[in-house]
């Protein structure tokens, strides 16, 4: 008897290490960073869905599409939140989603101290200046400075301009998203954001031409001072 004692007194000390340390670890995690251990997974054509566990929360978040495994555990720390959100490939609607950029299997910190993107998309900050971009105008088209120096004389009309993709979330409320720079700006404003039905790899150097529409706010945390709607990519990309 006395053995089982010790047994029983050894084993909750061991437990009683194991849940001191994963306090201890927790509470090392940066400042703002989620730690979620995967619930479930849900696969469609583009995005990874999953059900995830922070602490005694469970909730979806929505990834680039990638293998998970349930029971894993993940960190993230910039997510952009959405309500009412309709997936057509899994036919159904998440009363609340949480679209997550940075899933890693390693902890970070959230940058500039954010815990979530706002739920109003600051349209100088949608995308990161990228001071290395420098990309030469198309024939008959505008830069984004001249875009957003008169942007209320470009609303409404039909504009090609010639960037660089810096970013690209594709079927999200039934559009593609690209964000791309040319290197001029105006002010704070240096990116244009792009609804297209067209698929764009970051990096590469397209011609868009679309409508300039302004003040527009698509909901679910999707405003902006301008964007380039429902844009086409002149192909073959013309001539400079």
């Amino acid at each position: 008897m006395r053995y089982i004692i010790i047994f029983m007194l050894l084993f909750a000390g061991i437990f009683s290490c194991e849940k001191s340390e994963d306090k201890t670890v927790d509470a090392q995690l940066p400042p703002g960073t989620h730690k979620i251990t995967v619930e479930d997974v849900l696969q469609a054509n583009n995005y990874t869905y999953i059900n995830a566990k922070e602490n005694d929360r469970t909730y979806w978040i929505a990834v680039t599409k990638r293998e998970l495994e349930k029971g894993s555990t993940y960190f993230y720390s910039t997510a952009l939140e959405m309500k009412n959100f309709q997936s057509k490939d899994l036919d159904r609607t998440f009363d609340t989603i949480y679209f997550v950029e940075n899933l890693s299997d390693q902890p970070m910190a959230a940058p500039h101290g954010m815990d979530m993107m706002p739920k109003s998309v600051d349209k100088r900050k949608s995308s990161l200046k990228d001071e290395g971009i420098s990309v030469e105008p198309v024939s008959g088209g505008i830069t984004i400075g001249e875009l957003a120096k008169n942007v209320v004389n470009y609303s409404g009309k039909t504009v090609k301009i010639r960037g660089q993709v810096t970013k690209f979330n594709p079927a999200i409320m039934g559009k593609n998203w690209a964000h791309i720079q040319d290197g001029t700006s105006s002010g704070d404003y240096y990116d244009l954001t792009v609804t297209t039905n067209a698929m764009v790899k970051v990096g590469e150097i397209v011609t868009f031409e679309g409508t300039i529409a302004i003040n527009k706010d698509f909901g679910s945390g999707y405003s902006y001072d301008y964007i380039m709607e429902n844009a086409k990519i002149l192909s073959p990309n013309p001539a400079l």
